[in-house]
């Protein structure tokens, strides 16, 4: 039977003269789907803004199951109504591998992709390891400052790109625990799963019961389940804010929970990539081949007051935060950030600064091996 493809088309005004779409674009979603207030929802928040901003009707492409990508794609690409088909997740690669040579007409991007060669091909990556370096140094530094012995890491499928948010994590616990003569430890764990929110709740139970001061979100909607636990651990104590901390992921995700025990996130902009891409295609600026994004470029970042308002937004319009409780989220995030002594806020900006200078570079690793190089020279009690 030949398998259905679901679509949501998003019907935009366009900028043209007569007001009407100047053309479509798509954005195709792996299985993690919209709702994940991440990874995917930033990926179709930049594409829908984009398609506002250059006049086009966006269309959007749901796979189900990995068996929907290469249907999916083949089905949206044969239409040649597209001037750009944006692939969102390093899980569609495979598919758009055999695809686009199908079809050299069309303009495709990918994210979190670097190995697909083709003239119609634009493979976006970022630095992830830039980004959870700072969110490693702070990890960290706010353990030590508290008594804790460790610092956790859930993280969903065991990728290439996971591999370098585990990279960057352990050199900034590393740099952290020399910058203030700590001993801090890691906990890690890959769930094999990126929805699985049980599962990240109880491998945050697990993390916090050996002592982690907190657990970093590296698998998207999993991490609804970090958190659970953690606001748990909150409530079990009779504790408002402080350890243990929430550490969110791709979006600006302090603000779940309604502020209270996010401390920072690790920003991956899939929004900034997405954008980038249709704005590209429309102006005949496209260029196939790697475009790598990190801190210079504002592809990552550490979360901080700019971004929180348009990520509690970002929030309101998926319907997960009440548009009244705008104000007391913003109030919540600075009383547990408050927690956080002034020396270690400082410590977390020199080293962005240094990466920013190049005067610290870190380490990355793009597959097993490479990964097992980072893990020897980083071990934190965890191999």
């Amino acid at each position: 039977m030949k398998r259905l493809f679901a679509v949501t088309v998003v019907l935009v005004l366009g900028l043209s003269l007569v007001g009407m779409a100047a053309g479509k674009v798509a954005v195709v979603l792996d299985v993690g789907g919209r709702g994940d207030l991440s990874f995917n929802d930033m990926g179709f928040k930049g594409t829908d803004q984009a398609a506002a901003d250059f006049g086009y009707e966006m269309v959007e492409v749901q796979c189900a199951t990995g068996a929907d990508y290469l249907p999916n794609l083949r089905n949206v690409s044969r239409s040649g109504e597209y001037e750009i088909i944006i692939c969102v997740g390093f899980l569609l690669g495979d598919a758009l591998a055999e695809v686009a040579p199908e079809f050299p007409d069309q303009k495709y991007a990918i994210i979190d992709v670097d190995y697909i060669t083709g003239d119609n091909i634009m493979n976006i990556v970022f630095r992830e390891n830039e980004m959870s370096a700072l969110i490693g140094a702070l990890a960290a530094m706010v353990a030590n400052e508290f008594g804790y012995s460790h610092a956790g890491v859930v993280l969903g499928i065991e990728i290439p790109v996971l591999y370098h948010f585990e990279a960057g994590f352990r050199f900034g616990m590393d740099w952290a625990n020399a910058k203030v003569g700590g001993d801090v430890d890691l906990l890690y764990t890959y769930t094999g799963s990126f929805s699985d929110i049980a599962l990240g709740k109880a491998a945050t139970e697990a993390m916090l019961a050996q002592g982690a001061v907190g657990v970093y979100n590296v698998a998207g909607p999993l991490g609804i389940g970090d958190h659970e636990a953690i606001a748990e651990a909150h409530q079990n104590a009779g504790t408002t804010y402080g350890a243990p901390y929430f550490f969110g992921v791709d979006a600006n995700q302090d603000w779940i929970g309604d502020g209270y025990h996010g401390l920072a996130s690790g920003m991956k902009r899939v929004d900034t990539a997405c954008y980038m891409a249709v704005e590209a295609a429309h102006d005949g600026t496209f260029t196939a081949g790697v475009t790598s994004l990190g801190l210079t470029e504002g592809g990552v970042a550490i979360s901080k007051l700019g971004d929180l308002g348009d990520f509690i937004q970002f929030g309101v319009d998926g319907g997960s935060v009440d548009p009244d409780m705008f104000y007391e989220i913003v109030a919540n995030w600075a009383s547990n950030r408050a927690t956080v002594p002034a020396y270690i806020w400082d410590a977390v900006d020199e080293l962005e600064a240094a990466i920013l200078a190049g005067t610290v570079t870190v380490p990355t690793a793009n597959n097993g091996d490479e990964m097992a190089v980072v893990r020897a020279d980083y071990e934190l009690g965890a191999p």
